[in-house]
């Protein structure tokens, strides 16, 4: 557990600096310190979780097709023995809590426990000075999902070429110093096709902005070598997923016949039941875990869909 002896850190801090150059995010719109208060509204919060994600394997299962949620650990939530004098108890993690919630349920599968177990291994499973998991802590969470999907990864899908590259990192950019890290990005596609994009995706290229792109990218790979496994997949995930083909898409997109990808925290229905996947994953960042969604996404418009 985290030290207890300096004052909570005021709300305008963003990032905290802990050991041997490691940078935690603390603040922003998300609240990133809520996940581990305690609070009675972390438990009203982490209660709805349990209801929709019980709710969406129970649809999902309905349709005959197969469900798979999973939240991305905080770098707080794994690496407490780094931060310094930080006033919070990583044991309150909303990832540890939802775990013991949704305990035994198949539709659930827990990174937490893997990537603490993992944390002091011979790579990072994070980068230093960003927020997103490292090529090897993205590699970690496609093993443990392909294990509860009873698939078989590649045999060199651990071992593509990569692009080595110093970046200023996005909780370095925060800091005076703006620290520089080496950022090894795995070139994993090689089998997978990109063969449909959405209009928002299409529309952003087009500009040379899809950096810029976030929620409502939508695109399709598809994956004819004999040896990838043979089923559909839907996946609705952040950027811990993304896009372009160098994250978890792209690991997925290289092992199975054809993975739809959508930047989304809510789920449109309508598009998992014209697309009738053998497989729906939903993946998504632990500090996201702040606002419950409604799942009233519209995938070709790329946004949710307006209430009256």
């Amino acid at each position: 557990m985290a030290s207890q002896r300096s004052p909570v850190p005021p709300v305008r801090e963003t990032v905290h600096e802990g050991r041997d150059g490691w940078l935690f995010l603390i603040g922003g719109s998300n609240d990133v310190m809520e996940r581990y208060r305690g609070t009675l509204r972390q438990w009203w919060t982490l209660r709805g979780w349990t209801r929709l994600m019980t709710a969406r394997a129970a649809r999902a299962a309905r349709l005959g097709i197969r469900c798979v949620q999973f939240i991305v650990p905080e770098k707080l939530s794994v690496y407490d023995h780094m931060t310094i004098d930080l006033p919070y108890d990583p044991s309150r993690a909303s990832t540890r809590r939802l775990a013991r919630k949704l305990a035994g349920q198949a539709a659930y599968l827990d990174l937490l426990g893997p990537f603490r177990a993992a944390r002091d291994g011979p790579a990072p499973l994070y980068l230093k000075t960003d927020t997103h998991w490292s090529a090897d802590g993205c590699l970690l969470a496609y093993r443990e999902l392909m294990r509860a999907l009873a698939a078989i990864p590649p045999a060199d899908i651990g071992a593509r070429p990569a692009l080595v590259m110093d970046r200023v990192m996005d909780l370095g950019a925060k800091l005076p110093g703006r620290p520089v890290e080496r950022l090894v990005r795995p070139q994993i596609q090689r089998d997978a096709v990109r063969i449909e994009a959405g209009a928002l995706l299409t529309a952003y290229e087009a500009e040379g902005r899809e950096r810029d792109l976030h929620t409502g990218a939508h695109v399709v790979y598809r994956n004819d070598n004999p040896a990838a496994d043979p089923r559909r997949v839907v996946l609705f995930g952040d950027s811990y997923a993304h896009f372009a083909p160098m994250l978890l898409t792209g690991l997925l997109a290289e092992s199975f016949a054809e993975v739809h990808f959508v930047w989304s925290a809510n789920l449109d229905w309508a598009y998992v039941e014209r697309v009738r996947p053998d497989i729906l994953l939903f993946e998504l960042a632990e500090r996201f875990l702040a606002r419950l969604p409604s799942d009233d996404f519209d995938v070709a418009a790329g946004r949710r869909v307006a209430t009256v």
